[in-house]
């Protein structure tokens, strides 16, 4: 039997890297295919045979999905698999990039069935856990020291990217801007190779057209004017996506009992939904109609069809209602029991915002826009907002949509966008919460250093303490055992309360005669700084 680590070992650093970033792409692509799939074969199963798209049905099936997915991760996988990106972040940051094996695909299984059933959720998120566990693990497997191991992790996460999206460069990018801030160039070559695999599988397995087809005019740069209102409407809507989305999970996780809170995430998705028909699911569909100009076809529920409502401000009301709520259906549904993420619902949430601007435009008489282009450059300019990642924003939408002759205005909208949202919040989704625990890796390479660095692993232990009811006498017997210039003073329960420095006593240790006389609470001096550890209020010796 072939020893693989031993192999391994036989192979240069960067020969490995290479291979090891194929196979990773080669198995991130056939994840990102499964996923896509598993997804589809739900839907259809459950949807083919229903003839409106508010029936009934549609309230109960996605709390359905998101008690299977509950069911599946509290009694199967028994680990927290929501928040895919945020996870692999913590994994960078705090866990030396080793991610569990199961994660290699349990969050595919949870999230397929989550979106299948119609949680409007997206793929992304999970697929990005995924492709990064696969990663991980592969590097460990082989027997790769943590540089490697992180690269790999990137490796897995760029190929998932470009996997569901077909979408390479944009995989590239999505790893740079939010996984791995301070990578080397040297390192972006097994990026590149685990992104172009997983592409080609995706292309091999699925049909090779665009994820999403547009019918686009041509650009005007009397229109510019308007993509920057745009950018800065985004940047906005991206501050509030964000806010409202932590905010509702936060008061769903304030419900102790998880069952408690699928009841509640359940019916009040389920009336969101049949209220606002495109909240089902990923929004998808929708997105597909409006990028062609058939933005009335989306609206429907109770608010009758979009035919009844067309030319009117009622259907600007729909979907200014639906960008509004779409924040809540996502938070519903990933804090409810389902799991799946926030990439997709950024993306539908975007896409109409586009469209809630070019139609206020247009309306007002003043000049007439594009719909179809403000569609396909909102959907840009809030995820840069939301994710601040302005250059995955830029080129993802360009790859998905080839809309490439879009790109002075997807350039001008993500980028104001992004320096908008940044005005308020320095933080993206994914890393807004571990930012608060100190725990996240940024550019800053000195911070980036610190974050990595475990207290324990540097703090010397090989200290000779003395006891604060002790004398100079005691004192010297320290000295006389110790091959350190510092001695620590510590009370009857070890706490810290000073420190006695060798050159201090120097000369006082040959007084021998004030040895019982001088007591070491005469002698300490107070600690210049303290770090406690493990949330401990006093520092332990």
């Amino acid at each position: 039997m072939i020893n693989v680590k031993s192999w391994f070992k036989n192979l240069s650093e960067r020969t490995t890297l290479m291979l090891l970033s194929f196979v990773t792409g080669l198995c991130c692509g056939c994840m990102a295919v499964l996923l896509k799939k598993l997804i589809e074969l739900i839907r259809e199963g459950l949807t083919s045979n229903l003839t409106t798209a508010w029936g009934w049905l549609y309230l109960l099936l996605p709390g359905v999905g998101m008690l299977i997915s509950l069911l599946f991760v509290r009694y199967i996988i028994k680990d927290d698999i929501g928040h895919g990106v945020t996870k692999v972040l913590w994994a960078v940051s705090k866990e030396k990039s080793r991610i569990k094996p199961h994660n290699t695909w349990s969050s595919i299984a949870a999230s397929s069935v989550t979106i299948g059933f119609g949680g409007s959720v997206g793929a992304e998120a999970p697929i990005v856990y995924s492709g990064a566990a696969i990663g991980s693990n592969i590097a460990r497997w082989s027997g790769l020291p943590y540089k490697d191991i992180t690269i790999l992790l990137g490796c897995g996460a760029a190929g998932a990217v470009a996997g569901i999206f077909k979408a390479p460069l944009a995989g590239v990018l999505f790893t740079l801007e939010i996984l791995l801030f301070n990578i080397s160039m040297t390192s972006i070559l097994p990026l590149l190779v685990s992104s172009l695999t997983a592409t080609v599988v995706s292309y091999l397995f699925m049909d090779d057209t665009l994820t999403f087809s547009a019918t686009l005019e041509t650009f005007s740069m009397g229109n510019m004017p308007y993509y920057i209102i745009l950018g800065v409407f985004c940047g906005f809507m991206s501050l509030y996506f964000l806010r409202m989305t932590l905010w509702t999970e936060d008061r769903m996780k304030s419900v102790s009992k998880p069952f408690v809170r699928w009841i509640i995430g359940a019916s009040l998705l389920g009336l969101l939904i049949f209220l606002f028909p495109p909240l089902y699911g990923e929004g998808y569909d929708s997105l597909g109609l409006m990028l062609n100009n058939s933005a009335v076809d989306v609206a429907g529920g109770i608010f009758g069809s979009g035919g009844r409502i067309a030319g009117s401000w009622g259907i600007l009301a729909f979907f200014a209602a639906i960008l509004l709520l779409k924040v809540f259906a996502t938070a519903l549904t990933n804090s409810g029991g389902g799991v799946g993420g926030t990439f997709g619902p950024t993306l539908f949430a975007g896409g109409v915002a586009g469209f809630v601007i070019a139609r206020m435009i247009n309306m007002t008489g003043i000049h007439v826009v594009p719909e179809a282009n403000f569609v396909l450059v909102g959907m840009a300019g809030m995820m840069a907002g939301v994710m601040q990642a302005p250059l995955t924003a830029i080129f993802l939408i360009a790859e998905i949509t080839g809309g490439y002759e879009l790109l002075l205005p997807l350039i001008a909208t993500s980028a104001i966008s992004f320096a908008t949202m940044r005005h308020f919040e320095p933080y993206s989704i994914y890393s807004k919460r571990i930012a608060r625990q100190g725990a996240l890796l940024t550019h800053d390479s000195d911070r980036a250093v610190l974050t990595l660095m475990n207290v324990k692993d540097v703090v010397e232990t090989d200290f000779s303490t003395i006891r604060i009811d002790g004398n100079l006498g005691d004192v010297a017997r320290h000295v006389a055992h110790s091959k350190r210039n510092i001695f620590p003073v510590v009370d009857g329960e070890n706490h810290i309360l000073g420190i006695i420095y060798l050159d201090d006593i120097r000369e006082l240790m040959f007084e021998t005669e004030k040895y019982r006389s001088v007591k070491v609470a005469d002698l300490l001096k107070r600690v210049p700084a303290s770090v406690t550890c493990d949330g401990e209020r006093d520092a332990q010796i």
